[in-house]
């Protein structure tokens, strides 16, 4: 997700020491994508634990904090916020459960101890039912689009309660092979406004969706690259700090590998300028989500 949260949440996943982390210089690829850029994506291990991935100023890293951990594995996760400074840090996500059908908020507080990060306190609230077999979450405020099944659902989250409001179908085909799908940011205004998406699908292709936020059946796709992106069932996208039109992507496989990317110019709609590719391994498998 496009969201200033993301700078501190890379920030606290590449400064930790004294867990299981690992910075490594970056690879032939990454010369293509600028060092001022950072994104970072969320994986759950199968014990649980949360795991992040984070390109940084041209470095990757690998980390996981002691006690952040859930007691199940999200079939679906999508960040809300997250906030912090150079000792603690606060952030909140949406999970729906794998087996019981509800959306649950995940609040997690971390703090750094004798030079480790931490995370004591993980608390975790249920709110919606009817989320069952969701496989994709994305999230835009106010909207958080769901896809399960062929279908693309919406709902308004109430800012002050954080509950979805009831669910409004936006399609009921076509998104049965898509793999992944993250909120980048809102275009125009009014009845004009458009909520932009990316996502990867099974034939390949990496695609934006334009959604209109006051008639929401309204949806227009373009294919960024027809071929290549199959593989990816987690996109995440980051900011770039001398960049400003321009965006990262993180991209991560079912058996964990990675790769990163670099769009010079996210509004032309055109995929022929963005650059990058495979980081190879990153020594773990954890089921991964887009940002």
């Amino acid at each position: 997700m496009r969201k200033p949260f993301l700078a501190a949440a890379a920030a606290l996943a590449v400064a930790a020491t004294g867990v299981v982390v690992v910075t490594q210089p970056s690879a032939a690829a990454l010369s293509d994508v600028p060092k001022d850029c950072r994104v970072s994506t969320t994986a759950y291990r199968a014990d649980g634990q949360r795991l992040t991935y984070t390109y940084n100023g041209g470095l990757v890293g690998t980390s996981a904090y002691a006690g952040d951990e859930l007691r199940w594995v999200p079939s679906a996760q999508q960040q809300i916020g997250a906030s912090g400074d150079d000792e603690s840090f606060r952030s909140t996500e949406f999970a729906v459960h794998p087996t019981d059908g509800y959306l649950y908020r995940v609040s997690r507080r971390g703090e750094l101890v004798d030079g480790a990060w931490r995370v004591p306190e993980v608390t975790v609230t249920r709110l919606k039912a009817g989320f069952g077999s969701t496989r994709i979450l994305a999230y835009g405020y106010p909207y958080l689009y769901r896809v399960t099944g062929s279908a693309l659902y919406r709902y308004t989250v109430d800012p002050s309660t954080g509950v979805p409001s009831a669910a409004v179908r936006l399609a009921t085909t076509g998104w049965g092979t898509v793999n992944s799908l993250v909120y980048e940011r809102t275009a125009g205004t009014g009845a004009g406004a458009l909520d932009v998406l990316i996502g990867t699908d099974t034939g390949g292709q990496l695609k934006e969706w334009k959604i209109n936020r006051a008639t929401p059946t309204q949806i227009t796709a373009k294919v960024l690259r027809a071929t290549g992106w199959s593989p990816f069932t987690s996109l995440s996208t980051g900011f770039c700090a001398d960049h400003p039109a321009g965006r990262p992507l993180l991209a991560i496989t079912a058996t964990g590998k990675a790769s990163v990317h670099f769009d010079a110019n996210m509004n032309d709609g055109l995929g022929t300028d963005i650059k990058g590719g495979s980081l190879g391994d990153l020594g773990w498998t954890a089921r991964a989500y887009g940002q």
